[in-house]
């Protein structure tokens, strides 16, 4: 029976020119998150991350906190979705430019344009469809709950959702799929940990969104 703890990155650097950097706070996040995790006897047989700076990373504070020697492997299945791109064409399609230096501003607009992107009829518009991206982290996680062991998913919000979307309801919808990754998205902090097991029920979810390693000041969401 094989075990995936997905985790997402640290803090990145919101509101900055390079958002794809780990904050300080970030930086701190992944390698308590480390220590945790070798204080509970964890010992991965794999750490995967996707291609963004932010989660390879956090990939490596984390090891770094845990004295792992597993050397991280990068699968481009976990990258975020594009959601520069897709507030971009929220934007375009109601008008409304989100201030990008305001977190709640974004996060409005953010929610008005992932609903637009995953509702379906608009996806020629899109570099990266709404299917697509469903189907691409599926894959992602058909691959790591393959191995054997314990194998550590360092990725980000969005993909780490729809695992848990698909997880919780297998029979969703493609109506009912996009209500359900956006309540798992909008609360996934950083560092959080969700543990999935493949057995030979199949797959479940044990845990979400694990973040007791933190302390209350470090509890972070973007």
């Amino acid at each position: 029976m094989g075990m995936v703890l997905l985790v997402r990155h640290g803090q990145a650097s919101f509101g900055a020119e390079d958002y794809d950097v780990l904050s300080e706070t970030g930086v701190a996040q992944s390698k308590r998150l480390g220590a945790w995790l070798a204080e509970a006897h964890v010992v991965p047989t794999a750490v995967v991350h996707g291609a963004m700076r932010r989660q390879g990373d956090t990939a490596t504070a984390m090891g770094e906190g845990a004295g792992w020697r597993v050397t991280p492997e990068v699968d481009v299945a976990w990258n975020e979705f594009d959601h520069l791109g897709v507030v971009a064409r929220g934007r375009d399609a109601v008008g409304e430019p989100p201030d990008l230096a305001d977190r709640r501003s974004f996060q409005r607009a953010f929610e008005r344009a992932t609903a637009r992107w995953s509702g379906g009829g608009h996806d020629h518009e899109y570099d990266e469809p709404w299917p697509a991206f469903v189907a691409r982290v599926t894959e992602g996680l058909d691959r790591a709950g393959a191995r054997d062991g314990v194998t550590v998913v360092v990725s980000s919000g969005g993909p780490i959702a729809i695992v848990c979307a698909a997880l919780v309801d297998p029979d969703a919808t493609a109506a009912e799929l996009p209500r359900l990754w956006n309540a798992f998205n909008t609360v996934c902090t950083n560092t959080g940990v969700t543990r999935v097991i493949t057995g030979s029920s199949g797959r479940r979810m044990l845990t979400f969104n694990e973040h007791s390693h933190l302390t209350r000041d470090q509890v972070t969401y973007r």
